[in-house]
């Protein structure tokens, strides 16, 4: 789950690392009403969950109350990389005598947390790690082991960083920012730009944050930050129905039993030459009810051109199955074409019951590619 800026400057200051002072405003009025209470510059910020946003102009500087409000104004209601803005994040604004560059994100690869640092903040990291991949430390922390000073030190070392004030603080903002990411169960969390002031504070000065949405369940204060109305309408209603669906941009409707084969499933409508519509996974131990809510969620996506059903019979049964596509039918008007391939468990039964049915739009093939196949040709 990602986290909107303030959300995470709120989770960064319990955990101890500082950050500007900062109102929410939801209207113009509010960040007029935020400026004044602040005083001084301020700085209006677009809170969506995506970049770029200074680029496109949703990042600004007021002078005044005034200000605020007319920049309020023009960013509210503004198009960010398909986001619209419906927030804003009123900050205090900084002085800034230096830009650094400091994450901690986890290292599928290696299986451990891993931090990265660099003093060229402020622009894409992936420029950095290109263009320049020896201006960034990097470190890996043993989870058994735990974060330790003397990895601070290599961190600090290895990006050049000569001042001793600022060895001191971003060191502590380190082990902070590994005591964030630990005790709220995040897979990301980065700082950039992470700021040195005229007078040396260094503090963060913007805050990347996604939570692992299977710990959830750890962090019911952290759970109820989650945006619904930043989400597409079909992923709000997986979630009200506790269906695992992720929206992708083809005209292929793809459900399947497990994750693994559920992202074979899109490599093989790709490779047959479609594109796939979404991510639907009915898990391991789908019944009929879950057959029928995954069928109502990618059949209400208007770009669906046609629905691919494909199912492995381990836990879930091929007929149970079967019995929920029928009864989906009947409770709903589907018009999209549906592809279905039963293998494994009751997948004969499931394949009869399919066949005595025999329901004008569905299409019964007995393996992975060939269901592809005719899932795409139907599509076109």
């Amino acid at each position: 789950m990602d986290l909107y800026e303030y959300q995470g400057k709120e989770l960064f200051r319990r955990f101890g690392i500082p950050v500007s002072d900062g109102r929410l405003a939801t209207s113009p009025e509010e960040a007029r009403a935020a400026a004044q209470d602040l005083e001084g510059q301020v700085v209006v910020k677009a809170q969506v969950l995506t970049g770029g946003r200074g680029k496109a102009g949703g990042i600004k500087l007021a002078d005044s109350p005034d200000e605020a409000e007319a920049h309020a104004h023009a960013i509210l209601g503004m198009d960010i990389n398909g986001h619209v803005v419906r927030k804003l994040w009123i900050e205090s604004a900084s002085d800034i005598e230096r830009e650094y560059y400091l994450s901690l994100t986890f290292d599928r690869g290696e299986k451990k947390p891993l931090f990265m640092f660099t003093k060229e903040g402020g622009i894409d990291i992936e420029e950095v790690a290109a263009e320049r991949p020896e201006a960034l430390a990097r470190l890996h922390v043993d989870p058994l082991e735990g974060f330790q000073p003397y990895q601070a030190r290599r961190l600090i070392y290895g990006a050049g960083i000569d001042d001793p004030e600022e060895q001191k603080q971003i060191a502590r903002i380190a082990e902070q920012l590994y005591a964030a990411f630990v005790g709220t169960d995040a897979t990301l969390t980065e700082i950039n730009p992470l700021i040195v002031t005229p007078d040396g504070q260094v503090k963060a000065l913007d805050s990347k944050f996604t939570v692992d949405d299977n710990a959830l369940y750890k962090h019911p204060d952290i759970a109820e930050m989650r945006d619904l109305d930043a989400y597409p309408p079909e992923e709000r209603a997986a979630r009200e129905k506790d269906v695992t669906y992720v929206k992708l941009d083809g005209e292929v409707g793809v459900l399947g039993n497990g994750a693994g084969l559920v992202m074979s499933t899109l490599d093989v409508v790709a490779l047959a030459g479609g594109r796939p519509a979404n991510f639907c996974d009915l898990g391991g131990g789908g019944d009929a009810q879950g057959v029928v809510d995954a069928l109502e969620i990618i059949g209400a996506d208007p770009q669906v051109k046609s629905i691919l059903f494909n199912i492995f019979g381990g836990i879930t049964r091929c007929d149970e199955v079967a019995r929920g596509i029928l009864q989906a039918l009947e409770q709903m008007a589907i018009e999209d074409p549906i592809v279905v391939r039963l293998d494994g468990t009751n997948a004969e039964e499931g394949r009869q019951l399919l066949r005595d049915a025999a329901p004008p739009n569905l299409h019964v093939e007995p393996t992975m590619l060939d269901a592809a196949k005719r899932a795409v040709e139907l599509a076109a």
